[in-house]
């Protein structure tokens, strides 16, 4: 049996629907996926219930974004409570950022001669919780870049002019919801982490597990990752960071997690709960 433990649905950046996402799934040879949208947790009702109609394991989950020093890191929960109060609330507030930022980096992107309105990037966005790609999609359609990832790697990608920050939750903050809403906090796609002391730091802050197997990861990072979640007794995932159309060149079960590494995260929550 193998999972895919890093999967976004419409609802946020992706572009396949929850019900999409289950028959995609399906026909990868799935046996599980987690959805874990960026800062909303309104994808996970549909994704279980069409999971359920189709054998489907949908593990309950989502990607929180916080802000470390000058840069973005994101946090997977895992199994959590979707229904939880206190993380609603704050996801409510991270939202309102991710509008913000949304205006900030229009405003970047104006002073690069390279005029978006916010309405083409909030029609494509629809009812989901901005961000990036939502404006690659809509700089792509306008006729602004040639592709999504030439409007990455030139203007709003990380370190690139247009890129703005503004999330107002710290890694332990999100660490500590996670854990609030019953879940299991792991650090997302390490490898943008290019600093090892900060990257000690976070693994610090309280995150439980460690994305160790993605697609940007070299085997050298791997094995890299590997002997850290060792060494700090941190549990093990992987997922491919499917989006759908919103990027294009990563297919759903291009990368597959053998199931004892959900088992694993089943049974740190059992722990959690004694």
């Amino acid at each position: 049996m193998f999972a895919d433990l890093h999967v976004h649905t419409s609802f946020s950046d992706g572009t396949c629907s929850p019900e999409e996402l289950v028959r995609a799934a399906k026909k990868s040879g799935l046996d599980c996926v987690a959805v874990v949208d960026h800062d909303t947790v309104c994808g996970l009702a549909p994704g279980m219930e069409a999971g359920s109609a189709r054998a489907l394991e949908v593990l309950a989950g989502l990607e929180l974004t916080a802000q470390y020093e000058n840069q973005e890191i994101h946090i997977l929960g895992y199994l959590i409570d979707p229904e939880n109060k206190a993380l609603l609330k704050k996801l409510e507030l991270l939202k309102n950022n991710r509008t913000e930022r949304v205006y900030k980096i229009l405003e970047k992107l104006k002073t690069m001669g390279v005029e978006l309105s916010a309405e083409a990037v909030f029609n494509i966005a629809g009812n989901a919780t901005p961000g990036r790609l939502h404006i690659a999609r809509a700089m792509v359609k306008e006729g602004l870049a040639g592709s999504i990832s030439h409007a990455f790697q030139k203007y709003i990608g990380d370190r690139c002019p247009a890129y703005a920050l503004g999330f107002q939750i710290s890694p332990p903050e999100a660490v500590e919801l996670i854990k609030g809403a019953g879940g299991i906090p792991v650090l997302a796609h390490p490898y943008m982490i290019k600093d090892d002391e900060a990257l000690l730091r976070i693994i610090g802050s309280g995150v439980m597990g460690l994305e160790v197997y993605y697609p940007e990861h070299s085997q050298s990072m791997v094995n890299f990752y590997l002997d850290l979640a060792k060494k700090y007794g941190l549990l093990i995932t992987g997922g491919s960071d499917f989006h759908g159309e919103g990027k294009p060149d990563v297919k759903l079960g291009s990368l597959k997690v053998p199931y004892e590494l959900v088992e694993r995260l089943k049974e740190a929550k059992r722990k959690m709960c004694v």
